[in-house]
């Protein structure tokens, strides 16, 4: 059959990105109206597109405000927007951590407060503990950034030196009814881990913290390490009794965006296959195996018959070794092209739903079997820049970068695997 790779794999990712459009999941877990005030908070990548469909689907009073991403901002009504710095931390998100907990400062019993949160959350709300600084959390977020951990490992470690995560943002907001809309960006869609759960506590104790430190060889602050060895960094528990008649409603993942994206591959006649929701592990590793699924139904027909797309989704880690440019999805790319190369028929898109993979203008990328051959013929090393981190540099030497923009939301990573 004829395909055009790319407006396919391009079409795909807009299916997926769809599924998750707040404009369609949160009318659909609106909460009932108080008898007091309705305050809004949330912070994630997707908070602003949150706030303001839930403005547009709200028809009583409403206040608050949502902490997003530089330049992910929208225009809002009745809910403030402020932008700060991910994945590092900085001042506007402390200021912002600040203005939150002040919103649901001296709330009632008869006073209703909506979180909303997404992916991301996690840097745009450094609030650290007493004793802490921003520098110390700053240092921690860069050493677990760097550690290759997994994300629950990262968020267990995030929620002991905060004041604002592992449910300390719902405390804060006691007597009020806290009713949280998560759109997970976490594998297996625990929303407790998701932004850290700042209105969401979760089990993972200081213990825990502090194997993970140890277990993946993180140095930290000499005070955070102080702090974590001291009782004062314990988080609450799920069953304190001021998470008492709270609501949490996951209200998109990558689960769903999956079942959109196959859909949506079966509407244009391909058959579509999910490996995983929920796939982790060192992004290079994950994508040579990927590869090896690919290179197997490309010439031997199995698991798969061709035509088909495989699809998985999760979230990769990488372990930094260099001061490369790239990002889980581009580095997962060009290792699965390394692992495809010259085989025929194979074409791929990694890409992070929320439009950003790492720190540049890119959500990912395309490869396809031609992609290490073009990369020499452009004086490109792909192994070379594999090693030192430096996705991001050979996929923009052959002009195969997927710049598609902030979308909105964020449900993890989408991984597309055409073979014809």
């Amino acid at each position: 059959m004829t395909l055009s790779p790319k407006p396919f794999l391009t079409s795909i990712f807009r299916a997926a990105v769809a599924a998750a459009d707040p404009e369609h999941t949160i009318r659909a877990h609106l909460p009932e109206k108080p008898k007091g005030r309705a305050v809004v908070v949330g912070a994630g990548k997707g908070s602003a597109q949150m706030a303001a469909a839930f403005e547009k689907a709200w028809d009583g009073p409403l206040e608050g405000l949502v902490v997003t991403r530089y330049g992910y901002g929208c225009k809002t009504e009745r809910i403030a927007v402020i932008e700060a710095a991910h994945p590092v931390p900085d001042g506007a998100g402390l200021a912002g951590s600040k203005r939150l907990l002040d919103a649901v400062d001296g709330l009632t019993k008869d006073d209703l407060v909506v979180a909303l949160i997404s992916g991301g959350g996690s840097a745009l709300l450094p609030s650290p503990a007493p004793g802490l600084t921003l520098e110390d959390e700053i240092a921690v977020n860069r050493a677990l950034l760097a550690s290759g951990a997994p994300i629950a490992a990262m968020n267990t470690i995030r929620k002991h030196v905060s004041t604002i995560k592992g449910g300390r943002l719902a405390a804060a907001a006691h007597p009020a009814r806290v009713v949280s809309l998560v759109v997970s960006d976490i594998p297996g869609d625990d929303p407790a881990l998701v932004a850290s759960g700042p209105t969401v506590p979760s089990m993972g104790s200081r213990a825990d913290a502090l194997g993970f430190v140890k277990a993946w060889g993180m140095t930290l602050p000499g005070a955070v390490m102080s702090h974590l060895n001291s009782p004062a960094a314990d988080a609450p528990s799920p069953d304190d009794p001021r998470f008492a008649g709270n609501a949490v409603h996951v209200i998109a993942s990558a689960a769903v965006s999956l079942d959109a994206a196959a859909a949506e591959a079966g509407r244009q006649g391909i058959e579509a296959v999910i490996l995983s929701d929920a796939i982790e592990g060192e992004a290079r590793e994950v994508g040579a195996v990927h590869a090896a699924i690919a290179r197997e139904v490309a010439v031997r027909d199995r698991p798969f018959r061709k035509p088909v797309l495989i699809l998985s989704g999760g979230e990769t880690t990488v372990t930094l070794r260099a001061k490369g440019k790239g990002g889980r999805n581009s580095e997962f790319l060009l290792a699965f092209a390394i692992g495809i190369d010259g085989v025929p028929g194979i074409d791929a898109l990694a890409a992070d739903t929320d439009g950003i993979d790492g720190s540049e203008d890119n959500a990912g990328a395309f490869a396809d079997g031609t992609s290490v051959a073009r990369m020499r013929g452009a004086g490109i090393d792909a192994k070379a820049m594999l090693a030192g981190n430096n996705a991001w540099t050979a996929f923009n030497a052959v002009d195969d970068l997927f710049v598609p923009g902030p979308t909105g939301t964020n449900v993890n990573d989408l991984r597309a695997i055409l073979i014809r």
